[in-house]
């Protein structure tokens, strides 16, 4: 018996060893094809690759980085990370025409390899074995082919942060056989293809960050398999369709910074059994949030903030899971006393609603509160603010709020909500210049107030005391809270070697560039010229952030210092670049599939820059006045918040007043 079994264990064996044989002979077997051969010299030359990567007289099969070949045929081609030559990065080019004769070619991949240009239509008619195909951050432009709908052995689709424009093709809905879709950051138009319901192995499917249009496809709850879908930052629109209870196994839900509205529908809270990551925020929801919230046994994050939810908290779930889920539900119309429930979250943010009543001392960890109705908390709203909600509803107020008033930056955001409407349908542009003054007025009244004289002209900013300078050399500064500290190595790789496509602008202290950390992670990076640049401009840019940290700054996210004749800022990525950028956005689409600000959105983005300066002016010690708060310095983020930009421009010497700064805000084109 023994001896049988032992006997079947080498059977196994040598069945093992076989194949991995084979495998290996398939992968050393030199490239046998002539007309492979001569495709592969092609796109050598046409990608202007390095002889190094692909040396001519060697076999491309077992000498060449990134190609990959079965029984002396090439299967797969992989150019992410690879080097051009000089000639090659003068003219980037998306000329890859050798490979129309790679016919066994099973995947393609050149994300992050510059690829300028459009997606050659031949694709679908010649690359019919191809399986993956990974185009991210390729620089590719224009639309994307119908073609590619005939590539039915297609599995995944990469084709993330690149140009591509005007409408995606529903002939994409043929690849029955795909399980991966991202389309993301791209400026797709239009809306999403009803014929993707029939995409019923897909697992991924990511739309975020694009221009698309009209109400969501009810028949995207056919897709039984889906895990993973991403449909934010777009201009969606109507209700969440209840057919997406039939989603069993998603994970993973997006649909934030949209205009979708009506009310939440209970099936995705219900039978959608297996979600811990559910992003709503930045739409037009109203109504209550569905009991069966509270009870979900995997979540660990909801994020509804940004609508006009309302409602009470629950005083306690029958099923509580044990994950500790981080709850968002700030800035939404909830009102009530907090219950027992918010103590059962890892992080739970309630703030900018009505809540009223008093705080359990033992919640105050784990709950953001700012901007309710609550007595022994601080940065509530006003006492009429609060009496006027709970009147307007019918229901009773105590009256003894809350009666501390908010600060100016809370009363600025709460009439930004309360005229917003009004203005809107009334005055439409001039709303906001109206707005603005007031702003301006309140700021000046505050201002005047605090410093005991009335100088309309802001004429009092004085210089900052000696202590707001770089710190001197005895006196260190603390860069534990300056975040991460990253290698070199780290930032070249994240910015393939500082690469002048990777190139956003030239600063006055250094130059930025876009960037990916490991793990995804958008970045901007700041190279300093050390050689160049006073010591005293960075150095005071990294005691500033040692010393504060706000929303209402674009983070930063760490440093890097080793290097004697270069230093380097992380900031957090801003995609939607800066205000200059968004103003003068076009409105024919045809042209280059952008849309216009609304002026609601502009309104905001003013209120948000003011709010900024005001930080930095008066909320700050010592005050710090910015010296370029032009268009190009107020940095947006992918729902249009505003972000003071880079702090290379503060001093803490008398420069610009705020009303000036107002006055040129005031001047941008409309």
């Amino acid at each position: 018996m023994a001896d049988r079994r032992w006997s079947t264990v080498e059977l196994l064996a040598r069945v093992i060893l076989i194949l991995l044989f084979q495998t290996v002979l398939g992968q050393l077997e030199p490239l046998n094809n002539r007309t492979e051969r001569a495709a592969l010299l092609d796109l050598r030359s046409s990608l202007g690759l390095r002889a190094k990567d692909w040396p001519r007289k060697a076999d491309p099969c077992s000498a060449w980085t990134g190609v990959q070949c079965r029984d002396g045929r090439v299967v797969g081609i992989n150019l992410s990370g690879m080097g051009r030559t000089r000639v090659g990065r003068l003219n980037p080019q998306f000329s890859v025409d050798g490979l129309a004769n790679l016919t066994l070619l099973a995947s393609f991949n050149a994300s992050g390899f510059s690829l300028p240009g459009s997606i050659p239509d031949w694709f679908g008619e010649r690359l019919h074995s191809l399986q993956v195909l990974d185009l991210r951050s390729c620089s590719v432009i224009d639309p994307i082919p119908s073609s590619l709908g005939n590539l039915t052995t297609l599995n995944s689709i990469y084709l993330s942060k690149n140009g591509l424009t005007s409408k995606i093709p529903p002939s994409l809905g043929q690849l029955l056989n795909l399980s991966v879709l991202d389309l993301s950051q791209n400026s797709l138009t239009e809306s999403i293809p009803s014929s993707f319901s029939a995409l019923t192995n897909l697992t991924l499917l990511d739309l975020s960050s694009n221009f698309l249009s009209g109400p969501i496809p009810p028949a995207l709850g056919n897709l039984s398999t889906l895990r993973f879908l991403n449909l934010s930052s777009n201009s969606l629109s109507a209700d969440v369709p209840a057919q997406f209870g039939g989603l069993s196994r998603l994970v993973d839900l997006d649909l934030s910074s949209n205009s979708l509205s009506g009310s939440l529908p209970n099936t995705l809270f219900t039978g959608l059994t297996q979600l811990q990551f559910v992003v709503l925020s930045h739409n037009n929801f109203s109504g209550t949030l569905p009991v069966s919230v509270w009870s979900m046994p995997q979540l660990r994050l909801l994020d509804v903030s940004g609508n006009n939810l309302t409602g009470i908290l629950p005083n306690r779930s029958s099923n509580a899971n044990d994950t500790l889920p981080v709850f968002n539900l700030s800035d939404n119309q909830f009102y009530g006393t907090l219950t027992s429930l918010v103590g059962r979250f890892g992080s739970i943010d309630l703030s900018d609603n009505y809540f009223q009543g008093i705080v359990p001392i033992n919640t105050l960890s784990n709950v953001s509160i700012a901007y309710n109705c609550l007595q022994n908390a601080s940065n509530q709203r006003s006492l009429e603010d609060c009496s006027s909600f709970y009147a307007a509803r019918g229901l009773s107020f105590d009256g003894a709020g809350n009666t501390t008033q908010p600060p100016s930056s809370a009363e600025t955001h709460n009439n930004n909500g309360n005229l917003a409407p009004i203005l809107g349908g009334v005055f439409g542009g001039l709303g906001l210049i109206v707005l603005l003054v007031l702003v301006l007025a309140l700021i000046l009244r505050r201002r005047g107030s605090e410093n005991g004289v009335s100088d309309q002209r802001g004429s009092d900013v004085r210089p900052a005391p000696a202590g707001s300078s770089p710190p001197p050399p005895g006196e260190p500064i603390n860069f534990s809270s300056l975040g991460d500290a990253y290698t070199y190595e780290q930032l070249l790789g994240a910015t393939s070697d500082f690469n002048d496509s990777n190139l956003i602008k030239h600063g006055h202290s250094g130059d930025l560039f876009r960037g990916v950390l490991e793990g995804g992670i958008p970045v901007v990076v700041k190279r300093i010229d050390a050689s160049s640049v006073k010591k005293e401009s960075y150095m005071r840019e990294l005691d500033f952030f040692s010393r504060v940290s706000d929303t209402r700054l674009v983070p930063l996210l760490g440093h890097c210092l080793e290097q004697e004749n270069e230093k380097f800022l992380v900031y957090k990525y801003m995609p939607n670049k800066d205000l200059a950028n968004s103003l003068y956005r076009k409105t024919d689409l045809q042209d280059d599939g952008l849309q216009s600000l609304d002026w609601i959105t502009r309104l905001k983005i003013a209120i948000g820059a003011a709010d900024g300066l005001s930080y930095l002016h008066h909320e700050c010690c010592p005050p710090i006045v910015h010296r370029d708060v032009q268009a190009s310095s107020i940095l947006l983020d992918d729902k249009f918040e505003v972000r003071l930009g880079s702090l290379s421009e503060v001093c803490t010497q008398e420069g610009d007043t705020h009303q000036n700064v107002i006055t040129r805000f005031l001047r941008l084109p409309q």
